[in-house]
């Protein structure tokens, strides 16, 4: 009785303490991506599917929380089946997500079935930009839209590609709308630097 208690304690200890569902979900997605064919094509779309469930709700549809929360899995899919963690681990670097937007453009209700389309747009020499769609309906309406900036750190994209693809992989034309949301976040990081004084230490 006293082991089960204790059992009972660390489970709502780490209920409370930490998100115990995502960490699984986590799991499960990249133990399934592993099961699944490779994708050869570092660059192709990739596929997720999905379903609104009760606790994604917020007022009867998914919660904007959630978009993010679903784009996170589907990166994790998409990563370990076209190779770029293997290339990770294979050159010594890491990533950090280091901007993220999303246009959420017609809400997904409760019981929705939905296809989370993910694929890399493009890249420079310090992260790989993703695009990753909600994608709903028997007309495949695009319910929503992200861009995602995923910085590579210790090595880079191109270094990865080179390593993936065995030649050096030209980097695609950005998309306008794209290549706008580059500009602000380098203008945003220029403008924080000077507010918080770093460029003049840097002179």
């Amino acid at each position: 009785m006293d082991t089960l208690l204790w059992a009972l304690a660390v489970f709502l200890a780490l209920f409370c303490s930490l998100d115990v569902w995502y960490y699984l979900r986590a799991a499960a997605v990249l133990v399934k991506a592993w099961w699944l064919p490779p994708v050869w094509d570092v660059l192709a779309e990739q596929t997720m599917g999905g379903r609104v469930l009760p606790h994604d709700m917020d007022l009867c549809h998914m919660n904007n929380a959630r978009y993010l929360r679903e784009c996170d899995f589907a990166r994790l899919s998409l990563y370990m089946r076209n190779g770029v963690f293997k290339a990770l681990r294979a050159l010594g670097g890491t990533m950090v997500v280091g901007a993220t937007t999303i246009r959420l453009r017609q809400a997904l209700c409760v019981g929705k079935a939905f296809q989370l389309r993910s694929r890399i747009v493009t890249w420079d020499e310090k992260a790989f930009f993703l695009e990753q769609r909600f994608v709903s309906g028997k007309d495949a309406r695009v319910s929503a839209v992200m861009y995602c900036k995923q910085n590579i750190i210790g090595c880079s994209p191109d270094k990865m590609l080179q390593f993936l693809c065995k030649r050096k992989v030209e980097v695609p034309e950005v998309p306008e709308d794209l290549q706008q949301w580059i500009n602000f976040i380098s203008a945003n990081s220029q403008a924080l630097r000077s507010e918080s004084g770093q460029d003049k230490k840097t002179k």
